[in-house]
Parts: structure tokens; C-alpha cells; sequence
């Protein structure tokens, strides 16, 4: 199995039903209906029940003018082509299953063409003008290596672009075409979306032009393995390889998300996609614009989502809540007392229902700004406040990258527990945390195991570093993924 960091994200679904009212006569819910045969006659007339909620008749709705949306929006969505040379790692997917992630329904990304065995690499994306001076937004995963990127506009004008930036966490990237009097998106609040409001996406699958499709919010919230700072959006809109980076617009013509993954064991969509809402994207966005990089928030806790047996246990009434497993020495978790075992039910005043919430609610915060947080601590509640932490601080902390030899390397790593060993089935190694630099290059994901340098196993940060030092060029870094074992060459300068 990968180990992963437990601070795992998972589902926080918002509803809004809509749609027609079946069963129902039209005039029956309109005013002033015409009266019953019962007291056209004269008839005594029992009052009906008093309805519940849930019970009240769905207004009528009529759908989206997506005609209409389509030629208002149609020449702000553009295509993305991206040129560079083949690296040793190939994109990276989820692997649920084999080695080859044969079982593993989301290994399709929208990478655009595999990588040939040498040469130059081309890949293939969408994205979208937010700016009439020739800002684009995007997936970081479309533009991810690339040497040269070239935008395409619905008139067939070619710009060089530059990246002004691409932020992996978030998937998000930003763009700079040299052009003026462009036709832009609106952008819409992605956080008033409600399950079944009606989507349109507009892209390039396949490196077909000016494509649209439509569907419905399947889902919000949604967290993917490795993903757990995203609240996605899941959607029924079919979207294919080249969509990655397009704009999903509402019924008003607005853009609440960019298509980002698909669900799939057959590389094409199967009724299941999705989108990163566009409010975190602006956010990312901002940050990127006005600094050229991205600073993520982190608490510093280890969380699990509680089941009914741990909550009995807590003397909790319901499962509700993040469980606190590990709290990260001198974080901002543990500068707030927060302990092991505590259960954090609020952040910055928001309910926290499961571990997924906190992570996301935590991955939008502002590094160094205070939060509000309520926890269940020996039968009652108890608020605090913690000033949240920079992730990428905390990364280096851990890794005590303060020595220049590991700085090379850009990893955040902490030894496997016991039950990691066990589960993982190796006497020791140094779970990925976070990674960067060198090593992201190289191909190392978050929850990789190191297990070995140049065939010298590895136990402990201090030992790698060590390594690390004595090289000046290259190490091979033994790494197991899942159920497989690869060496990965690692260029240190």
C-alpha cells in the first residue's frame, strides 16, 4: 500500500433540489385554483395536513439558455498546446491498484499524449481569458514541465504564453499572453452551487475546437486521493483529455469551476467528472498574480473522520467532527494546546462533520492569520484560537532542510511508525510528506517511502542527509509507490 498523510479529505455534499413536480395537477399549485368538486357541492372539506418541508411541492424551472451562453462565452475559452523534453517520470496519477494502476479508475488525467521514450513531449489543455490583457487560467498540471506554451484563440490567433505561475497543490495555473481587447468569462461564486443546478463545460477534448457539453452538480465537496486541499465539484458534464483547464459555467453564463479530472478505467469519460471550484481558484490566482507563488495554510494535526464506536468513546452524540491523531511539535496546533485525542467540531466558526472539512477549510486559510477553533476535550467544549501556520515552513521544519545538502533534495520526510511498517511490509524508510524542487521533478509523489539511497537502506532524516551530502551530482533514490518498487534518479544540481 502508499502511505499517505492521514489528513485526508473527504466528502462535505451541499443540496438543492430542483427540477419539475411529478404527481401534481398544474393547477393545484398556482393561487386562487379553482375549488374542489367536494365544495362545489357543499360538501364539508377536511382540512389538509399541514406539509413538512421535505414534503412541499419542487417549483418549476426551466433550463439554461445554453445556445445563449455559448456565443457569449465561446471566444474567452482558448486551447493550450505545450512543448518539453521527456523526463524520466511520467505524469503522475492516483494508483489504487497493480503497479501499472491497472485497477485503478482514477489513473486518466487529461495530460493530453503519453510520453514518447525520448525526445519532446507535447501535451494539449484548455483555459480560459479572465483579463482583457491576456490573463488565462488553467490546470498546473497542463502547462507542468513544459519549455514553450502556446495559446490559441477561437479566431485562430497563436500567442507565446508565459507561465507567471502554477500552484501543483491546487492545480491551478496562470498565464501571460502579450495582447490587448480580449474577450474575457465572467466569473461566478462557486459556493452558491447546489447538487443538481445545471453546468456547461467548454473545451478542446481530444483537440476538437470550440466544444460544449452539458450536465448537472452531481455532487460538491467531492475529495480525490492526494487531493485533499480541493473541495471539487463533480459533475455529469462530459468532459475528455483537453478539457483539463476549460471553464464549467452555470445557467446564468458564469464560471464556477475549471475541469480538472475525470473518473475512468477507459481513458474517455464515464459519466463522471471533476471541476475546482472557481472561488478557490481565484484565490490561488490573486496570490500568484501578485507574488508568483502560492503560500498554503497548515495547522499542523494528523485527523481522522470518527465512526459511532470512536464517538461512544468520546462520549460524543454523534460522529461528528475531526479526531486528532498527531499534533506536529511547535505548530500552530500545538502553540493552541491542541491535543491528541481532542475533536475539533468548529473551524473559524464553520461545523467540521468529518477530517476532509478541516483539511480544505484549513487549505484556504491565510498563513499567519488567527483562527477560531472549537474542541470536544474530556466531555465538554473548549474554544481556542491558533495562528495558522505556512505549510511550506512547517515542510522544512520537519525536514530540517536548514542543511543546504537536503535543500537540494526538497523533501519534507518523517520515519514510518510501526503500523506503517507493518501495513507497507518493510523493517523501515522515510514517508514523502511534502515535496519540491529536485525531487518533484524527478518524479516523487507525496506518500512515496524512501527505502534506499544508492542501495543504502535509509531509516532516519538524519542518515538521508548525510547521504545526500556526500553527493554532488546524482543519487538513486529506491522508492516503493503501492505495490511497487523503483529507483528514481535524483539531480542535485
Amino acid at each position: 500500500m502508499q502511505v499517505r498523510n492521514t489528513t485526508l479529505a473527504w466528502s462535505a455534499i451541499g443540496l438543492l433540489a430542483v427540477g419539475t413536480a411529478t404527481g401534481l395537477s398544474a393547477h393545484s399549485l398556482l393561487p386562487g385554483a379553482t375549488p374542489t368538486a367536494a365544495s362545489a357541492r357543499g360538501d364539508p372539506v377536511q382540512s389538509a395536513p399541514p406539509q413538512s418541508a421535505s414534503s412541499q411541492p419542487i417549483p418549476m424551472m426551466t433550463a439554461p439558455n445554453y445556445r445563449a451562453i455559448v456565443a457569449r462565452n465561446q471566444a474567452a475559452v482558448v486551447g493550450i498546446t505545450t512543448a518539453g523534453p521527456i523526463t524520466t517520470a511520467g505524469p503522475q496519477e492516483f494508483h489504487f491498484g497493480g503497479p501499472d494502476g491497472e485497477d485503478n479508475p482514477f489513473s486518466q488525467f487529461f495530460r493530453g499524449q503519453m510520453p514518447r521514450p525520448h525526445g519532446v513531449q507535447h501535451a494539449q489543455g484548455s483555459g480560459f481569458l479572465i483579463s482583457a490583457d491576456g490573463l488565462v487560467l488553467t490546470n498546473a498540471h497542463v502547462v507542468d514541465g513544459a519549455k514553450e506554451v502556446t495559446v490559441k484563440l477561437s479566431d485562430h490567433r497563436e500567442y507565446k504564453a508565459k507561465v507567471l505561475g502554477a500552484d501543483k497543490s491546487s492545480d491551478i495555473a496562470v498565464l501571460k499572453i502579450d495582447a490587448r481587447n480580449l474577450p474575457v468569462v465572467t466569473l461566478g461564486d462557486s459556493d452558491k452551487l447546489g447538487v443538481g443546478d445545471y453546468v456547461l463545460a467548454i473545451g478542446e477534448p481530444f483537440g476538437l475546437e470550440e466544444t460544449a457539453t452539458a450536465g448537472i452538480v452531481s455532487a460538491k465537496g467531492r475529495s480525490l486521493p492526494g487531493d485533499g486541499y480541493v473541495p471539487f465539484i463533480q459533475t455529469d458534464a462530459a468532459v475528455n483529455p483537453g478539457n483539463s483547464g476549460g471553464p464549467l459555467f452555470d445557467a446564468t453564463g458564469s464560471v464556477v469551476g475549471i475541469n480538472s479530472q475525470i473518473y475512468s478505467n477507459s481513458g474517455g469519460f464515464q459519466g463522471v467528472s471533476f471541476a475546482i471550484p472557481i472561488n478557490l481558484a481565484v484565490q490561488i490566482e490573486d496570490q500568484i498574480v501578485k507574488t508568483g507563488k502560492v503560500a498554503h495554510s497548515r495547522l499542523g494535526v494528523e485527523v481522522q473522520t470518527l465512526n459511532q464506536s470512536l464517538a461512544d468513546s468520546f462520549k460524543l452524540k454523534s460522529p461528528n467532527g475531526a479526531l486528532v491523531a498527531k499534533v506536529v511539535p511547535d505548530s500552530a496546533a500545538a502553540q493552541a494546546g491542541i491535543k491528541v485525542g481532542d475533536v475539533i467540531l468548529k473551524f473559524n466558526g464553520a461545523p467540521i462533520t468529518d477530517a476532509g472539512q478541516l483539511s480544505q477549510r484549513v487549505g484556504v486559510a491565510t498563513p499567519g492569520g488567527k483562527a477560531s477553533i472549537e474542541i470536544w476535550r474530556d466531555g465538554k467544549t473548549l474554544d481556542l484560537t491558533a495562528t495558522i501556520g505556512n505549510a511550506a515552513t512547517l515542510a522544512s521544519a520537519d525536514d530540517s532542510s536548514g542543511d543546504s545538502s537536503q535543500a537540494k533534495l526538497g523533501l519534507a520526510l518523517r520515519p514510518l511508525n510501526s503500523e506503517e511498517r507493518r501495513q507497507v511490509g518493510v523493517p523501515g524508510g522515510l514517508v514523502v510528506e511534502e515535496v519540491q524542487g529536485r525531487a518533484a521533478e524527478a518524479g516523487i509523489q507525496p506518500g512515496d517511502v524512501v527505502l534506499s539511497v544508492d542501495g543504502t537502506p535509509v531509516q532516519t532524516v538524519a542518515q538521508l542527509r548525510k547521504m545526500v551530502k556526500d553527493h554532488d551530482k546524482q543519487i538513486a533514490l529506491l522508492i516503493q509507490r503501492g505495490d511497487a518498487r523503483l529507483f528514481v534518479p535524483v539531480t542535485l544540481s
